[in-house]
């Protein structure tokens, strides 16, 4: 008897730690509303959620960028007593950008090497970063990492690659199960029972559901139903989360009226972090408690007094922000797949329109019958339709971290994106994001001056880390009066490029082998090391000269030398480049006489062998001379 009563004490508590769908499937159920009438708030300030949990995780950000910035070995300065004298936490937030696979596996790289959990990063990376961040906000393939990550009960991508039990890309969604029929059967029959659960329960069913439940079964695996009743809210109640061990997580994505085409200054932007989904822009201007979406309200309030829960499961939200894909699934029945495997997918697109499939279906909308927002086709519709966060063209997820009450002081923003014909990055991201503050949906928000793409290739900007704003002073003409100058965060901007590996893989592969899985992992470790500290010995140094900016500039306090110095390096001076021929040059040190010069550290940070490179040397020349 007592035995029992253990075990039922035992599931009591993990059941209330565990936000899981009230139906322990992937059918949203109904549960009991909360005390407070409204489900929904304005957008003027923070969470009051957001707000305790900041102050606790502010204790702890302190206490590791003083370890981060000591071992940083920056000279002329004290980070005890500079970081214990302050009246303002420093707040670091994290970026990574959308791109499919690609951006997953590059940004998981950079993320390791800022990561103390990863076996070399406190050596040779940037090791402590992340663990002294504050945000971690991801988009499409970039939000894939981060929900893997977050989700995982804050794993590591070292733990990722040590367990290699999440992320086996070697077959792709499409035939998982390779030539293992039944494997890919029970796949497709598993997705299928998930959306039927879903539909019995009285909810619309969109293709991104699909999209959701089959990316869930590589980043949820370990899980007995590979996340069918996991829930993004969830992450409240998690040990590691309550007790600030890690940063906050935020997934981006865009809202668009079907029968439209979004473009950078019409959009809305919409987030999802772990109390709340809403947006700051003026044509919604409201966020709504994540956990109780799917529930019928008017003008914030639950109709009827009832409320729903599990409609908020992780792998939907994730496959919200990458709802881009969505058109593999459309595609999946025209290959080569067994007969049966093909009756279970005509079974589950058949109630599934093909129209508009880059769109994910919210219904009912949260923000319906509510006249704060400025976008009728919100506000009376209700459908909340989101689709892939980087539709807009900001593929690298900025603007949450320009919000002035989550008062960031420095962005290290990784863009993974493929913005060339190879499959590169030349800046367009954060030109998009400079572009969209003078614009309606800005809402007083501001962003550092950045160059043009033609200057961002011709002046190499994308061959090494580039800071943007970094003199506070000079940014007055963008604030419009509506906020301070030094509530700007100071921008450091690193974007994917070749050192041990190839990188630049499709957005839309959708399979990789181990082997050049870890490569790319590795390569990107490197991108955001300098190559394991070889190209710049004081990299580690000028990365904490960009995080103290903005609090010395707030203080009057002067720069040391050595961060004089860094900031000649990496800030961009303001000179623009108008030469429509543009060049791209793959140097690592930003030079532009056309050669590649590769430094190679002889540890291997994770594990991985560097045996190709030989290959890619002579690929690089190539690729140079050729």
């Amino acid at each position: 008897m007592e035995v029992i009563k253990l075990s039922l004490l035992l599931f009591s508590l993990a059941s209330s730690v565990l936000a899981w769908s009230p139906t322990d499937s992937y059918a949203p159920g109904e549960i009991q509303c909360p005390s407070n009438s409204s489900l929904t708030r304005d957008a003027d300030s923070l969470s009051s959620e957001e707000q305790r949990w900041l102050e606790g995780r502010s204790s702890v950000t302190d206490a590791n960028l003083i370890t981060f910035l000591q071992h940083a070995n920056m000279t002329d300065f004290d980070p005890e007593s500079y970081i214990n004298g302050l009246d303002r936490t420093i707040r670091i937030g994290l970026a990574f950008s959308g791109g499919g696979y690609r951006a997953m596996l590059n940004g998981a790289g950079q993320l390791s090497a800022l990561d103390n959990r990863t076996r070399g990063a406190w050596e040779h990376g940037l090791g402590g970063l992340l663990e002294s961040s504050t945000y971690l906000v991801g988009l499409s393939g970039g939000n894939w990492l981060v929900g893997t990550i977050a989700m995982n009960n804050y794993t590591s991508v070292q733990k990722i690659l040590d367990d290699g039990k999440l992320w086996d890309l070697s077959h792709s969604f499409v035939n998982p199960g390779g030539w293992n029929i039944k494997k890919t059967y029970d796949f497709y029959k598993g997705i299928s029972d998930a959306l039927d659960d879903k539909r019995n329960a009285g909810y619309d069913v969109s293709l991104t559901d699909t999209w959701g439940r089959a990316l869930s079964y590589s980043f949820f695996s370990e899980l007995n139903d590979t996340g069918a009743a996991l829930t993004w809210s969830t992450l409240q109640d998690v040990d590691v989360f309550q007790n600030y061990e890690m940063p906050f997580p935020i997934v981006v994505a865009d809202g668009r009226t079907p029968g439209t085409f979004i473009i950078n200054d019409n959009s809305t932007i919409f987030e999802f972090n772990p109390f709340e989904m809403g947006s700051w822009d003026p044509s919604v201007y409201q966020f709504t408690q994540v956990k109780y979406l799917g529930t019928e309200v008017n003008d914030g309030k639950p109709v009827n007094g009832k409320c729903v829960g599990g409609y908020d499961n992780a792998g939907f939200v994730m496959g919200t922000s990458s709802s881009l894909f969505n058109q593999f699934i459309l595609q999946i029945n025209t290959t080569s797949l067994s007969s049966a495997i093909k009756s279970i997918l005509t079974s589950i697109l058949q109630d599934v329109s093909s129209d508009e499939n880059d769109i994910a279906v919210y219904k009912p909308n949260p923000f319906q019958h509510n006249d704060v927002g400025t976008s009728q086709s919100i506000s009376v519709n209700d459908t909340l339709y989101l689709c892939d966060g980087g539709e807009d063209l900001q593929n690298v997820p900025l603007y949450p971290l320009l919000q002035k009450e989550r008062q960031v002081d420095v962005v290290f923003a990784f863009d993974n994106s493929a913005d060339t014909n190879q499959y590169w990055p030349n800046g367009a991201s954060i030109v998009a994001s400079y572009q969209r503050q003078f614009g309606n949906q800005s809402n007083g928000t501001s962003f550092p001056y950045v160059p043009d793409i033609t200057t961002f290739v011709n002046l190499n900007l994308t061959s090494k880390p580039t800071f943007f704003g970094c003199d506070a002073r000079n940014l007055s003409s963008l604030t419009n009066n509506l906020t301070s100058v030094y509530d700007i965060p100071l921008l450091v901007y690193t974007a994917n490029r070749p050192f041990t590996y190839w990188s630049n893989t499709s957005t839309f592969k959708l399979s990789y082998e181990n082997d050049e899985r870890d490569s790319i992992i590795q390569n990107g470790f490197e991108v955001a090391s300098r190559l394991n500290g070889t190209i710049d010995p004081e990299w580690n140094a000028c990365v904490g000269c960009a995080i103290i900016r903005r609090s010395q500039e707030r203080t009057n306090a002067d720069q040391s030398d050595q961060c004089k110095q860094c900031f000649e390096r990496y800030c961009w001076d303001g000179t623009l480049s108008r030469d429509s021929s543009i060049n791209v040059n793959f140097t690592t040190e930003g030079s532009t006489n056309g050669t590649e010069t590769l430094k190679i550290n002889s540890g291997s940070i994770l594990g991985i062998s560097s045996s190709v490179l030989a290959v890619v040397l002579a690929a690089v020349s190539a690729f140079v001379l050729g």
